[in-house]
């Protein structure tokens, strides 16, 4: 059984950063394509960054630049690097995981870690 454990979400001002992990269980982590997403109040859950099995990174038009999403495979580990942090980016944050290499469609869900950049 698939398990994701997000951590490192919190509240931060505005140009700060935050770095987001994730754990994960239950699969050969390194053969899988990991994402991160969010969900702001009142909005859909959107696709902010992913990589696949042999390393190649994606990231949402609203993030690139100030994202970086990295895995560690040795630690089962994916983790989402948020600098220049801006109110716009506050939101649920959860990891995905999906059955293939590739980061898309999502499968697996973590539970989400909040991320709350004030003004």
């Amino acid at each position: 059984q698939v398990q994701l454990v997000e951590s490192g979400g919190g509240l931060v001002q505005t140009g700060g950063s935050l770095r987001l992990s994730c754990a994960a269980s239950g699969s050969i982590f390194s053969i899988k394509g990991m994402g991160w997403h969010r969900q702001a109040p009142g909005k859909q859950r959107e696709w902010v960054a992913g990589t696949t099995s042999g390393g190649s990174t994606n990231y949402a038009a609203s993030v690139k630049g100030r994202f970086t999403i990295s895995r560690d495979n040795a630690k089962n580990t994916v983790y989402l690097q948020m600098n220049s942090l801006k109110p716009e980016d506050t939101a649920v944050y959860y990891c995905s995981q999906s059955h293939s290499g590739s980061y898309y469609p999502p499968n697996y869900w973590g539970q989400g870690t909040q991320v709350t950049v004030s003004s």
